[in-house]
């Protein structure tokens, strides 16, 4: 389900709660790691991809919104 391309069909809201579940899932991880009782210590490598792939998204959006707005000021200086 966490494909780049699964996460890209999703709205920004759903990346921003997905976002959020992934931060807490990973702080819950972190804890059980601390107290020795991580049963699978691969989740928090594949908590910390998923957020990164989370967070790229939200900044190529932000990105091309912001290329979008560029150009519309340019056509509306001309």
């Amino acid at each position: 389900m966490n494909k780049a391309k699964e996460l890209r069909d999703m709205s920004d809201e759903q990346l921003q709660l997905t976002l959020k579940e992934s931060t807490e899932g990973l702080f819950r991880l972190r804890l059980q790691a601390e107290t020795e009782r991580l049963d699978a210590p691969s989740e928090l490598r594949k908590q910390r991809r998923l957020i990164a792939r989370v967070r790229t998204i939200q900044n190529e959006r932000a990105r091309a919104a912001a290329a979008k707005a560029r150009a519309q000021e340019s056509v509306q200086a001309s």
